[in-house]
């Protein structure tokens, strides 16, 4: 039996960085999850090989699984817990990169950018599959979906009012503008073209203040959209997360996000290159420059703007979500 520790929230505010990854030091692209069998937060995040000093061109990004982290005080602080046992590996040097996970029927289901190898540049083909789990560590393969092109990552899903699906995506060969598609049953998808066009990688959307929220990753800064109705998108002037902050290995512009919105709260965890401050970077490829970290901010509602002052100290209190 999957041992059960209620969670302890914590009136200290999270640490600066939230997490590093002990194995490579690349933590990124992270997405958060409530594991209902051991009752804590479970964080999923690419697990680049920052480290790796024998790593050529872009490798180290490349031949990747995905780790696990687990918090159980409510998203304050985090510990390694393992890599997902994900069993779908048909290619030597296979990459897992930037997954969702969603839990709907009993059954946790993550849709996984996979590239077929381990490559030192970004010329290769790439697609998403969908897993399933019931305990969110051992992932079993169900299918590729069957999306526009080959070249597609970082998926986002989030159910409709009608209790459909939608899934947003990158497609790297329209000028990395974001694509989405459609599943009444989580089983059988089709690809409904182009939802925003916009430069921009790791969509995350999300609803919260009454409308629905999509917030992609411009690599300067974070670009806000918002939406009545999941389909016609207005873009809000700022970015987030654009200017440096002032805490540890915080320096630099965040990316890629994810947004868990909890008990009228919402939480941006997203990830840093503290080497690549613009005010003291790295050497090119070096492990400072390379190296990323996980960072938490609170969101905030004001005047119909989202906003956030990653300055602020942050007291995340994730509470268990209510069944469903």
């Amino acid at each position: 039996m999957a041992q059960k520790t209620p969670v302890r929230p914590t009136k200290q505010p999270a640490p600066k960085p939230l997490f590093s990854d002990p194995v490579y030091d690349g933590a990124a692209d992270p997405v958060i999850i409530w594991n209902k069998q051991r009752q804590k937060w479970w964080m999923f995040y690419t697990n680049r090989r920052a480290t790796d000093t024998t790593a050529t061109g872009v490798t180290w990004v490349h031949g990747t699984r995905i780790g696990i982290a687990e918090s159980a005080d409510g998203g304050t602080t985090w510990s390694y817990r393992d890599t997902a046992n994900i069993n779908y590996r048909p290619d030597r040097g296979y990459t897992h990169w930037a997954p969702d996970v969603v839990e709907a029927n009993g059954q946790y289901h993550m849709f996984l950018t996979y590239v077929p190898g381990t490559f030192t540049d970004w010329q290769h083909p790439r697609v998403i599959v969908q897993l399933r789990s019931t305990d969110l560590l051992n992932w079993q393969y169900v299918q590729t979906l069957p999306l526009i092109t080959d070249k597609v990552i970082d998926a986002s899903v989030h159910r409709l009012p009608d209790g459909t699906w939608r899934l947003w995506y990158n497609n790297e060969r329209d000028h990395k503008s974001i694509y989405y598609a459609d599943s009444p049953d989580l089983q059988h998808w089709t690809d409904r073209g182009q939802a925003l066009n916009e430069r921009g990688e790791g969509p995350k959307v999300f609803r919260w203040h009454e409308q629905y929220w999509m917030i992609i990753d411009q690599w300067k800064g974070m670009a806000v959209y918002h939406s009545p109705d999941l389909l016609h998108w207005a873009a809000q002037p700022e970015r987030l997360l654009e200017l440096p902050g002032q805490g540890r290995d915080d320096q630099a512009i965040g990316g890629h996000c994810d947004v868990v919105v909890n008990n009228g709260r919402a939480y941006v965890f997203y990830f840093t290159h503290p080497g690549r401050s613009k005010a003291n970077p790295a050497p090119a490829n070096s492990i400072a420059a390379k190296r990323s970290v996980i960072q938490v901010a609170t969101l905030e509602f004001k005047d119909g703007k989202l906003t956030c002052d990653r300055d602020k100290p942050t007291y995340v209190q994730l509470l268990k979500p209510k069944d469903r």
